[in-house]
């Protein structure tokens, strides 16, 4: 997560707009009450508007919930927050969502939205607005489906000695590269010897370096398949 002390006072002042995503993506990374209150201190000093992307919101593992920027006192002052049913309810491709918070922050994004796509297809309003009616089992049902499929692929993937991320949010895996590889060396040989296919982490930026990152979007089957082939491969030198 971002350490406000070290921004440079001269970015801050010039910022008008702190973006934020948690449960994030790429990292899975998963924010703290005490890190959204250091948020609003941030943007109130400096005079910025918080978008918070909480796209994952509904997928904590472990007992974890994941945490609401709105939740945090003077949030909704501050900034908005995001949220899609593309991850919760399987909409993705529809295109559905909404934000909540400062009014004027909505009331420009309205303003923004009817100028470039004018409006959502009723249809697809409806079956959101339906969804967000019912019980919720169903959200729960798929948090659970992610999270048995973390604990089945890092079970299958243990033997291989390879150091990987406990995902607290979202429905990534982040994997430790051996000291003796480079990211596309390692994936080309997971591609070639295991046919097994991964992302490397500095695709996603500098500080993915030395990882790879494996989507829990497939099933749990083929997720414990994929663990028991890179395993075989193991040691790595």
């Amino acid at each position: 997560m971002p350490d406000y002390s070290k921004v440079a006072p001269d970015k801050a002042r010039e910022s008008k707009l702190l973006f934020l995503n948690y449960p994030n993506n790429p990292t899975a990374a998963v924010a703290t009450p005490e890190f959204f209150k250091e948020t609003v201190a941030f943007a109130r000093e400096h005079k910025i508007c918080v978008a918070h992307d909480f796209a994952y919101g509904t997928i904590g593992f472990d007992g974890h919930q994941p945490e609401s920027f709105l939740k945090t006192e003077g949030a909704k002052e501050t900034g908005i927050e995001f949220f899609t049913l593309s991850k919760s309810h399987n909409m993705a491709g529809w295109r559905i969502g909404f934000a909540v918070g400062n009014p004027s922050v909505i009331q420009a994004i309205n303003l923004l939205q009817d100028h470039t796509s004018v409006s959502l297809y009723g249809g697809i309003q409806k079956a959101g607005a339906a969804a967000l009616r019912d019980d919720q089992s169903s959200v729960r049902e798929l948090t659970a489906i992610y999270e048995e499929r973390r604990n089945l692929f890092l079970k299958a993937l243990s033997p291989s000695g390879l150091k990987t991320t406990q995902t607290r949010g979202s429905f990534y895996v982040w994997l430790k590269i051996p000291e003796t590889f480079n990211a596309e060396d390692f994936m080309d040989k997971l591609a070639h010897e295991a046919r097994v296919f991964t992302a490397p982490g500095d695709g996603f930026g500098s500080q993915g370096e030395g990882y790879l990152r494996i989507g829990l979007t497939q099933p749990a089957d083929r997720l414990i398949e994929a663990g028991r082939r890179i395993a075989s491969l193991a040691p790595f030198s």
